[in-house]
């Protein structure tokens, strides 16, 4: 993961150059934004997924870092003041905090835009099939019928008045954070030109990763010190979020989160041994202090 999280930075750097011209606060929000920090998880089963079809990893790493910019544009604008109002992030202060509120929504919105030039880009792929599939696929996965829409349920679970359910909860994030990921896994396959069995296989295993993923989140905002994971914990609690935790109890979330792990890797048989590392990817998401 370090390995990835280095070669997509570099990446990032070079698709976010520095700048002196006169809009140059608003290429230095975007780099604080993006650079100095953060797991790099989703670039990760990008690039892993694409090796499993012997994808360039030159075209693999433009993919991932096309979603590292959907990423961290959604939490530059989740933090700001209207949503979670946080003031630190990986370990540093926010997008609104160094900057303001306006260049915080700006930074967000040309980050957006950037990930579908890059993603239609012939350097990412020389076939237009390729570059549209890449196109339409993440724009289901960030918009309304993914993660924004998430994010929406997510809003609406803070009002007292609402009540969600275990289900509701699981499909919340399974539009959250699930759909991301699972384009992450898709990304992969659709640059390796896979079979539909084996885009489906990915697909499956990251929406249950995604899941677990929350389900961690969730127990880590309640019981982590904010210097391991490098932002403010008891933000859920203090907003009234509708959570695993919350609904289920800490014990039965982190019972969940193993049983989905445990269904995440099943999904992988398909690939006969060369899927190691993103069972080991499963294993991590489970053990993680951070």
């Amino acid at each position: 993961m370090d390995e990835v999280a280095e070669a997509v930075n570099l990446t990032i750097e070079r698709l976010l150059p520095e700048t002196d011209l006169s809009e140059a606060p608003l290429y230095e929000a975007m780099r604080h934004g993006t650079l100095g920090g953060g797991k790099r998880l989703r670039p990760f089963l990008c690039m892993q997924s694409a090796s499993l079809f012997n994808v360039p990893t030159s075209r693999s790493r433009r993919v991932a870092a096309a979603i590292e910019f959907i990423h961290c544009y959604s939490l530059i604008h989740d933090d700001l003041p209207a949503m979670d109002n946080a003031s630190l992030r990986r370990g540093k202060p926010t997008v609104h905090k160094q900057y303001d509120d306006a260049t915080a929504i700006l930074a967000g919105d040309a980050l957006l835009t950037l990930a579908f030039e890059v993603l239609a880009d012939p350097e990412t792929h020389p076939d237009p099939h390729v570059q549209c599939q890449l196109i339409r696929s993440l724009a289901v996965a960030a918009g309304g019928h993914g993660m924004v829409g998430g994010q929406m349920l997510d809003l609406i679970a803070e009002n007292d008045d609402v009540e969600f359910d275990v289900g509701e909860i699981s499909r919340l994030q399974r539009m959250k954070t699930g759909k991301l990921m699972a384009f992450a896994c898709e990304a992969g396959a659709i640059l390796g030109k896979a079979s539909e069995q084996q885009r489906k296989a990915l697909c499956n295993y990251a929406f249950d990763l995604g899941l677990a993923f929350q389900v961690t989140d969730d127990i880590l905002d309640v019981e982590a010190d904010p210097q391991d994971t490098g932002k403010d914990t008891g933000k859920d609690e203090e907003a009234g979020k509708a959570t695993f935790v919350s609904t289920m109890g800490k014990d039965a979330a982190r019972s969940r989160a193993e049983m989905i792990v445990a269904q995440a890797t099943r999904h992988l048989k398909i690939f006969e041994g060369r899927e190691e590392m993103l069972k080991e990817l499963a294993d991590y998401v489970l053990e993680r202090r951070a």
